[in-house]
C-alpha cells in the first residue's frame, strides 16, 4: 500500500498531503505533512492523531462521562490513509494531495466507532449475505453573501446580473448562469480531484443549487460527498461569497438535502434484487422499504444531526414530514423513481445536506437491510399527498436523539459504544445550543412578558 501511495505522490510531484480523518459530525480533521514525510509515517506507522477527535463537538468542546469509550488520557490512534482515496487538491499553491485516513488502534485494530468504519461494518453486513448496495447521492446547498455576524440573517448573493434572486428559480437556466463562473470553477477543481460528479441544477431556493453524484460504492461515494463539500466552500470564498450545507440555513427558503438513491445487486450476478423477472418489484424489494419506514424515524440523528435540521422538515416544503413512500411521489419521505427492472431503487428524501455523509448513507443501508433480513412488510403505497398523512418523523433532536437511544436492532449492529458516544456529542452541542438567547426571543419577549 505505502508503494503504491509513493508512485502516485511522485507521478503527480506532490509536495503536501492533508491526511484526513472524519469527525462524528463529518468535519474534516486530522494533519497536513510534506510528502515525504506522511510516506516515511505511513510505512513505519508514526501518523498519529489523538483519540479525542471522535468525541469533539461541532462547537469545539468534548462531551462529559465517555472516559470508558474515550480514555480521559487521550491516546494516539494510528491513521492508516486509505490509497484508494488518494487525489489531488485542487486551489493550492503548493502542489497538495488530499487522502482519507481510517484509524487503528496501538494494536493494529479498526476502531469502531469511527464514522466511516460504521458504513464499512454495515457494507460488510452486505457482503456476508452476497448482497452488494449501490447508491448515488443528490447534494444540495446554497450560495450566499459573506456574513461575519451571526446575529444577521443570511442573504442570497449578487450574480452575474449584478442582482440578487429575490424569486424561487426552479430549474431555471438562466438563474443558472447567474453564477456561471462560480459553477465553471467547481466543476474544473472536481475533475481535478477526481470526484465524479454528473449534473447540476437550479433548485428551488434563491441561489440554491444541487448536484448530482453517479450512482457506485456507496463508501467511495461518501468519501467524495466529503470531499466535494470541502471544495464547494473553497472555490465559493475564492468569489467573495459562501457556500453553506446547513439543512435550513434561511427562514424564508426551502432546505437543503442529501437524497440518497438506493439499490441492491446479487454480487455474484450483478443483477438488481428489487426487481422480478417481470419487472415488478421484488420481495426483498418491499421489505427493504419496509425496514426503512419502520426504522428511519428511530435513527433520525444520524441523517438529521442538528438542531436545525429539524426546521427543514416542514410540510409544504420541499422537504418530508414522514416515511409515507409512493411511486414517483416527492411529497414522499422514500420516493420510487420511475425506472426499468435494471434500475428499480428508492430514493430516501430524507436526509440533510448537513448530515455526515458516512452515516447517512450508513442508517439507510442498515434501516434497508434489517428489513430484507427480518421480511419487514412497508403499509401500503401513498398515492396522494403525504404532507396530509401523520407526521412520523421527530420534530426536533431531543425527541429524535429519546429514539435513537432505544433502537435496540440498529444498535445491535452498530454497537453500543457508537450509540452512546454520538448521543453524548448531540446532548453536549444541545446544551450549548439551549444557552444561547435567540433574537426571537428578544424580538418578541423583551417587553412583553
Amino acid at each position: 500500500m505505502s508503494n503504491k501511495l509513493a508512485s502516485w505522490i511522485a507521478e503527480h510531484q506532490i509536495a503536501e498531503v492533508e491526511c484526513i480523518v472524519p469527525d462524528m459530525n463529518g468535519v474534516q480533521r486530522g494533519k497536513v505533512l510534506p510528502a515525504a514525510k506522511f510516506l516515511s509515517g505511513f510505512k513505519d506507522g508514526t501518523l498519529r492523531i489523538p483519540s479525542s477527535v471522535f468525541s469533539v463537538t461541532v462547537t469545539g468542546e468534548y462531551p462529559a462521562d465517555v472516559g470508558h469509550i474515550i480514555p480521559v488520557f487521550d491516546p494516539d490512534l494510528v491513521m492508516a490513509p486509505d490509497p484508494e482515496t488518494i487525489c489531488e487538491a485542487p486551489g493550492y499553491k503548493t502542489r497538495t494531495a488530499f487522502v482519507i485516513a481510517d484509524v487503528l488502534t496501538g494494536d493494529g485494530n479498526p476502531v469502531n466507532i469511527a464514522p466511516r468504519m460504521i458504513l464499512k461494518r454495515v457494507l460488510q453486513l452486505y457482503e456476508e449475505k452476497g448482497w452488494k448496495p449501490v447508491i448515488a447521492p443528490e447534494v444540495e446547498f446554497y450560495l450566499v453573501s459573506r456574513n461575519t455576524d451571526p446575529d444577521i440573517p443570511l442573504v442570497p448573493p449578487t450574480g452575474r446580473s449584478g442582482r440578487p434572486e429575490t424569486a424561487s428559480q426552479p430549474y431555471g437556466l438562466e438563474a443558472l448562469t447567474e453564477f456561471e463562473e462560480i459553477i465553471e470553477h467547481l466543476y474544473e477543481n472536481c475533475e481535478q480531484a477526481g470526484l465524479d460528479i454528473d449534473t447540476m441544477i437550479h433548485e428551488s431556493g434563491a441561489a440554491q443549487l444541487e448536484v448530482n453524484f453517479l450512482h457506485g460504492d456507496p463508501l467511495r461515494l461518501a468519501d467524495e460527498v466529503l470531499l466535494f463539500k470541502r471544495i464547494v466552500r473553497q472555490v465559493a470564498l475564492e468569489h467573495d461569497v459562501y457556500a453553506t450545507f446547513l439543512a435550513k440555513p434561511m427562514s424564508d427558503q426551502p432546505g437543503s438535502a442529501m437524497h440518497i438513491h438506493q439499490s441492491v445487486l446479487d454480487a455474484a450476478t450483478g443483477k438488481n434484487i428489487f426487481s422480478m423477472a417481470n419487472g415488478r418489484d421484488s420481495a426483498a424489494f418491499r421489505s427493504y422499504v419496509g425496514g426503512l419506514v419502520r426504522l428511519l424515524p428511530q435513527i433520525a440523528p444520524m441523517f438529521a444531526p442538528n438542531v436545525n435540521s429539524f426546521r427543514r422538515m416542514r410540510p409544504d416544503s420541499d422537504a418530508p414530514i414522514n416515511v409515507q413512500w409512493g411511486s414517483d411521489n416527492r411529497s414522499c419521505g422514500l420516493r420510487v423513481p420511475v425506472s426499468n427492472a435494471r434500475n428499480r431503487r428508492v430514493e430516501n428524501r430524507l436526509p440533510g445536506a448537513d448530515a455526515n455523509p458516512y452515516l447517512a448513507i450508513a442508517s439507510s443501508l442498515v434501516a434497508g437491510y434489517i428489513g430484507m433480513v427480518e421480511r419487514m412488510q412497508p403499509p401500503k403505497q401513498m398515492e396522494g399527498n403525504a404532507y396530509h398523512r401523520a407526521r412520523t418523523l421527530p420534530r426536533s433532536l431531543e425527541v429524535a436523539l429519546d429514539r435513537f437511544a432505544h433502537c435496540r436492532p440498529v444498535k445491535a449492529l452498530l454497537g453500543e459504544e457508537f450509540f452512546e458516544l454520538f448521543a453524548a456529542i448531540k446532548d453536549t452541542e444541545l446544551l450549548h445550543y439551549h444557552s444561547v438567547i435567540s433574537s426571537w426571543e428578544r424580538e418578541h419577549l423583551l417587553l412583553r412578558v
